[in-house]
């Protein structure tokens, strides 16, 4: 049987119909594209090794029996300090991301990304471990790369489900039209907050025109697909499994294919659902034992020895081809093990683009790899080796403690009570100052200290790392303020402009991410924001345009930013308004690395005193009581100013009555004295008797009889 199933191996080691393209690539094709760029490769490797060799001290020292073999670590002590200032603005905020709408209707948008990007980067992936080895790993190696993929994992369990029967109720039409209401303003929080039951009986009261409420009458078991995993999945690879395009340029995007090897086993393939030709696959000869240029994290000789747990190597290979014939490449992936191709896909992912980040810490040009501190520093190691090696052999090959005695010095007898350690007697004609040598440690040439002292130096100034080799002390950064300040701006410059790179690398690392959550989301997948709210992020809201910012600082302009507020806050003192005053200390804790405390001083309304507020409520009854007094002056001056007007008036008339009566007095007083008076009075007299006379001749006429006709 088992010869039978090795000439099946052999007969079918390269299985047909994994795609239906026209020109689909052949293994032997892939297989040269990676050989082709092991040269390049294996010079990035070597590389790499020699300067890990020099980070951990592995120096081989060629040095005579009984020489010290030492090998300091100089550039593993600036590393040190290294790693906690490039990691520490990653992992100090909880919104690593910051996104920016590129549009205005993108608003809302931008805000879910960012909400979802920070949710993942917090809750689903390892923080800590991540930024931790993506730091450390550009530190140490000189270049990142990060394979960005997509995690899912589902289940398929038994739920028992709820049977219902839709009829009328009483209070089914002023329910539907509350729900009609809300799914007229606002549609998504009626999909999302309404159970599905009451959306279909709510769908069957406006189709039916009777309106229905649901009622359960009973259940039945359903089999449910349960997502246990469906979350972005970030990956630190070994720089010995990654094989890059060597025609690239230094531009990972301008790359035609990348080459990427993981150890993996049969049981996992199966698992992950993506392979086929699974059984053609021999693990015997696929394992990391057979594969020279794969290196595997385990160190042990360890081995299983079951078909599904053992280890074999998948080589995968992500890249370019012209799968259609047409002359246009399109990105593919595909993935074998050994000689037998077991995945062929077109590229999964949205933006089809390579799913790889590399992110250069010393950057070179046209290279896709960066360097270390530790390609700046193999020199000064070296040198402080040498240096260090001789003065310890000078001391070691001292014979400290040892005691010399002249031989005339002792008799035998005292001799030996000199070694027991009793008092003794010397012969007096030797001088005992001369006749007793202790040998000591012999003294450290001072050239020797300041050859380590100058490479310490120029290691500092050559990363713009303050290792305080001379000590943690005051004058360890310089003896003026000046010096200090110019040294530190220098050095934080440097800083800034190494982790402005590995920021970018965040950055693209957030913008596939995007692109995989607009895909790859369930319709309502749940975010939870705070530890109260929960915010359900639609997928259709996931794929606009976004210009992606990232959060970072240092811990000297976080310093300088929050010294800055607190001058403004002492400056404005207690004109300032209590709503700003508490929105610059909310900056000034953030700056300071207490979120919680930031939060607070956001969120904290002041509690007015009883005993204050019942005063300022007396005061305030107390003004408008004042305020109604007041007005009621004023009404009443209102209304004496109308009576004294109407007064006026009467005054006015009265005066020109006396006026009127003093008119008529002295115009009488002259009538009287000029003699018209009595001509008046001469004038009526007159007119009285031409009436009385005028009276009488119309009665004679009337009683005269000639004229009456008599």
């Amino acid at each position: 049987m088992k010869e039978d199933k090795d000439d099946l191996d052999l007969d079918l080691s390269e299985p047909k119909n994994l795609t239906e393209w026209d020109n689909p690539p052949k293994l032997e094709e892939l297989k040269q594209d990676y050989q082709e760029a092991q040269s390049a490769h294996t010079d990035h490797v070597l590389e790499i090794d020699n300067w890990l060799s020099n980070l951990n001290g592995d120096q081989q020292i060629k040095a005579k029996k009984g020489r010290s073999k030492i090998v300091p670590k100089l550039i593993r002590k600036q590393a040190e300090w290294r790693y906690a200032a490039l990691s520490e603005p990653f992992l100090s905020t909880d919104d690593l991301f910051n996104t920016a709408p590129a549009t205005f209707e993108d608003k809302e948008a931008a805000i879910q990304n960012g909400q979802v990007l920070n949710y993942q980067i917090n809750c689903k992936i390892d923080k800590t471990k991540f930024i931790d080895e993506y730091i450390r790993t550009a530190v140490d190696e000189g270049t990142v790369v990060v394979k960005v993929g997509w995690e899912y994992e589902e289940e398929i369990e038994e739920v028992e489900v709820p049977d219902f029967d839709f009829q009328p109720t009483q209070e089914a039409n002023q329910v539907h039209q509350q729900l009609h209401a809300m799914m007229q303003e606002d549609p998504e929080r009626f999909q999302q907050e309404i159970p599905p039951e009451m959306q279909q009986a709510h769908e069957m009261s406006m189709q039916g025109g009777t309106a229905v409420m649901p009622v359960q009458v009973g259940s039945h078991i359903e089999e449910q697909v349960k997502i246990i995993k469906n979350q972005p999945e970030l990956e630190v690879c070994d720089y010995n499994n990654v094989v890059i395009d060597p025609t690239c340029q230094g531009d990972l995007n301008s790359a035609e294919f990348v080459i990427y090897s993981f150890e993996t086993s049969m049981s996992q393939l199966k698992k992950d659902g993506r392979y086929d030709n699974l059984k053609y696959v021999s693990l015997d000869n696929s394992s990391p034992l057979n594969e020279p240029d794969f290196e595997s994290g385990d160190d042990s000789s360890f081995k299983f020895k079951d078909d599904a747990r053992k280890k074999i190597v998948v080589y995968e290979y992500w890249g370019f081809w012209d799968i259609n014939g047409t002359g246009e490449v399109e990105p593919f992936v595909a993935s074998w093990v050994g000689n037998t191709l077991i995945r062929m896909d077109e590229n999964p992912f949205p933006d089809k683009k390579l799913p790889f980040v590399a992110i250069q810490y010393l950057p070179r040009r046209k290279s896709i790899y960066g360097e270390p501190d530790g390609a700046l520093l193999e020199d000064n190691q070296k040198i402080v080796g040498a240096v260090t090696r001789g003065m310890i052999d000078i001391i070691g090959r001292s014979a400290n403690g040892q005691m010399g005695i002249r031989k005339d010095a002792l008799d035998v007898t005292n001799a030996r009570k000199f070694e027991q350690g009793a008092d003794y007697k010397f012969n007096s004609n030797v001088d005992p100052r001369q006749a007793f040598h202790m040998e000591v440690y012999p003294e450290i040439p001072g050239s020797a200290l300041n050859m380590l002292n100058l490479q310490n130096n120029e290691a500092e100034s050559l990363t713009g790392v303050k290792a305080f080799s001379q000590g943690i002390t005051g004058q360890a950064l310089g003896s003026t303020a000046t010096g200090i300040r110019s040294a530190l701006d220098a050095s934080s410059k440097r800083e800034l402009g190494i982790l402005r790179r590995l920021a970018n690398g965040i950055n693209q690392i957030g913008r596939k991410v995007i692109s995989m959550n607009a895909e790859f989301l369930s319709d309502q997948e749940i975010i939870r924001v705070t530890n109260e709210e929960f915010v359900a992020i639609n997928r259709e809201d996931l794929g606009g345009m976004y210009d992606i910012k990232l959060n970072i600082s240092t811990a000297e302009a976080d310093n300088e930013k929050a010294q800055e507020l607190s001058f403004m806050l002492q400056t404005m003192g207690n004109n300032m308004d209590p709503a700003m005053s508490q929105m610059i200390l909310a900056d000034i804790a953030r700056l300071r690395k207490m979120p919680d405390l930031s939060k607070q001083i956001k969120e904290y309304q002041p509690q007015p005193n009883p005993m204050a507020e019942q005063k300022a409520q007396l005061e305030m009854q107390l003004l408008q009581a004042q305020i109604a007094n007041e007005q009621a002056k004023a009404a009443e001056n209102t209304v004496d100013v109308e009576y004294k007007k109407a007064k006026t008036a009467t005054e006015m008339a009265k005066n020109r009555n006396l006026n009127s009566k003093s008119d008529l007095e002295d115009l009488n007083f002259v009538e009287q004295e000029s003699g018209v008076g009595r001509q008046h009075e001469e004038n009526m007299k007159k007119v009285d008797q031409k009436h009385g006379m005028d009276n009488k001749f119309a009665d004679a006429l009337i009683n005269d009889p000639v004229l009456n006709g008599g």
